[in-house]
């Protein structure tokens, strides 16, 4: 049997260099906390956990005093960077390059918008990390779109100025860039940045190839992983026989009767090392 594990699988950039600054604060000694999972996958932020990261949400954030804080890939609002200049905490900053680059552009396009008739639209997930930072650079007033279906609700009298969360769908986001460009008023202005990180888009047409050159894929994600549940479905939609797992212990063994080969792919989120003791369990299961 051939258990193979998809190369372009595992952490993008901007989460492999959260983890090592993660891992560079903890080997010098002392309590680091971060805000938020420092990943959407709960094995490595138990791993991370027992090397003595601690975990906090922002009620707790606002609390502190005098700590050091390392604020993940997924990026902050402003008001996070006030706290802590208040509160004297030491930001050790991984916000991805590619999050900071759109902070910036939606910071700079509130600046700058010809008031209430200048809407911004960021399509994205609700409550997402990401997507609260960005909301932050408009002081709340950027709205978010979740689905093609809610940019039809916008108010197509006044102008528009669309972003993206950067680990959206390329294809949903170039179909609510056509669907606008067709209904705006022709009396408002429509402008729009592509703002997704290609190295999470590129992803998907290589796990599509990866999934339909196996019998049976296993996906594995941590199950608020936003950019798991988009590659899980590419997946599945290739290849049915694709099960989402978040370890070992969610394999169904069943599953390996009559297949000759075995994919394991993940998230942007999922560790190698995940990966690689699944395929390794796999292994010793069949022998």
């Amino acid at each position: 049997m051939k258990i193979e594990i998809d190369n372009g699988s595992g952490f993008c950039h901007g989460v492999v260099t959260a983890i090592h600054k993660a891992e560079e604060e903890l080997a010098k000694g002392g309590p680091l906390y971060c805000l938020g999972d420092i990943v959407h996958n709960s094995r490595e932020v138990e791993r991370l956990s027992e090397m003595g990261l601690i975990t906090i949400d922002h009620e707790q954030f606002n609390q502190l005093h005098d700590a050091k804080v390392l604020l993940r890939a997924h990026g902050e609002p402003p008001s996070t960077y006030e706290t802590a200049r208040k509160n004297h905490i030491e930001i050790i900053d991984a916000t991805c390059p590619v999050v900071l680059k759109l902070q910036q552009r939606i910071h700079q396009a509130y600046d700058t918008k010809a008031g209430p008739e200048t809407q911004i639209i960021i399509f994205g997930k609700n409550g997402h990390a990401e997507v609260l930072g960005l909301v932050g650079q408009t002081q709340g007033e950027a709205i978010v779109i979740e689905s093609l279906e809610e940019a039809k609700l916008l108010d197509m009298n006044k102008s528009i100025r669309l972003y993206s969360q950067t680990t959206k769908s390329l294809d949903e986001f170039r179909q609510i860039v056509e669907y606008i460009r067709q209904h705006i008023s022709p009396e408002a202005t429509f402008t729009f940045s592509d703002t997704i990180c290609r190295q999470v888009a590129n992803r998907i047409p290589n796990i599509r190839r990866f999934a339909s050159s196996h019998d049976l894929i296993f996906f594995v994600s941590g199950k608020k992983s936003s950019n798991g549940k988009i590659l899980f479905h590419e997946c599945l939609t290739v290849n049915p026989n694709t099960h989402f797992i978040d370890s070992v212990d969610d394999i169904n063994w069943n599953l390996l009767q009559d297949v000759q080969s075995i994919g394991i792919c993940g998230a942007t989120s999922t560790p190698k090392w995940l990966m690689e003791s699944i395929q390794k369990a796999i292994m010793q299961k069949i022998q």
